[in-house]
């Protein structure tokens, strides 16, 4: 592992790379990004998880996720996901009614039950399909498309037949996760197949996967020097700071760290006492998901009096104890 103050010097003029916060369903909702924002930054944009389609209408959960009254960042870009034109266009038209001009679509969720009806990951195989959702951005002149996607969904070399139609489209701006859909987060990223898109696409690209401290995103810049930017996920869960730290090449000692998360963390639980209803279980159950990634080296006993406990006090307090 290179030294990580060597690399900031190392990369130099390359560092106005640009970082993005990853949208991942259940966990970047609009409290955690509010609190991200506020007490952390260094984020270019929030990505939305995505808005999708329910029996033909907008779901009320990502109506509100998406709200202008409920979003405190200042650049937040709402994420679709769909299959077909006529879905894609209702999509669209309800985010321009929300006020939104830049929009990403979802070719890369890799969850099952969406795969299996031909979206996220699920419509890689298809290219008529996926050349039927980049007509419709045709429609939509004001708009400012992107597209996130993965290498495939079931071989890894699907993307060569996708990216000539990338770019010649109007999209963007492409970010690649380089796994196919099947592995969902299993295993190891490509980067053999990623170096193939990379030296292949016209468009400006972003990279996302497996990026969890600083010196592996700047040894990817140096790797990969076109690059607009990365998008962090998992990592920036883990540790909310890192993107702070690769902007302003200051790595945050342990103490201080914790701290800043004590305070992200009253944030995100304000926001939820407010929204969520069903009382102080579902709160709590609510909270603990955060747990799921955050801060992974964190002392063994204090983690387990976290995520063990089941009610909300003695959530509150364990929470305390390790972080302030």
């Amino acid at each position: 592992m290179l030294n990580v103050d060597f690399l900031f010097t190392f990369v130099g003029m390359k560092m106005d790379t640009k970082v993005y916060s990853a949208p991942l369903q259940g966990f970047t909702e609009v409290a955690w990004r509010n609190a991200h924002c506020r007490v952390f930054g260094g984020v270019e944009a929030y990505y939305t998880p995505f808005v999708r389609l329910e029996k033909g209408e907008v779901r009320n959960k990502d109506r509100r996720e998406v709200s202008a009254t409920q979003n405190q960042v200042a650049n937040l870009v709402p994420q679709l996901i769909a299959s077909e034109p006529e879905e894609m266009e209702q999509l669209v038209r309800f985010l321009l009614a929300e006020g939104y001009r830049t929009m990403d679509v979802n070719m890369g969720c890799p969850f099952p039950l969406l795969t299996k009806r031909c979206k996220g990951s699920g419509i890689l195989p298809y290219p008529d399909k996926v050349s039927g959702l980049l007509a419709v951005m045709e429609h939509f002149p004001e708009v400012q498309f992107s597209v996130k996607m993965r290498l495939g969904w079931e071989d890894f070399r699907e993307w060569e037949s996708l990216l000539p139609l990338l770019n010649q489209s109007c999209v963007q701006q492409v970010t690649l996760h380089p796994r196919i859909g099947k592995q969902q987060y299993k295993g190891t990223v490509d980067l053999e197949n990623f170096s193939a898109f990379y030296e292949q696409c016209t468009l400006p690209l972003v990279y996302n996967g497996d990026l969890g401290s600083v010196d592996s995103i700047l040894q990817l810049i140096l790797q990969f020097p076109r690059l607009k930017g990365v998008m962090l996920g998992r990592g920036l869960l883990a540790d909310p700071s890192l993107a702070q730290a690769v902007q302003t090449g200051k790595v945050l000692e342990t103490g201080k760290l914790y701290h800043k998360v004590f305070e992200m963390h009253e944030l995100i639980f304000d926001q939820y006492s407010r929204n969520i209803e069903g009382g102080e279980a579902q709160l709590l159950q609510k909270m603990k998901t955060m747990w799921e990634y955050l801060l992974p080296d964190m002392d063994k006993k204090a983690r387990k009096a976290i995520v063990k406990s089941t009610r909300l006090d003695k959530y509150l307090d364990a929470v305390a104890l390790a972080l302030r």
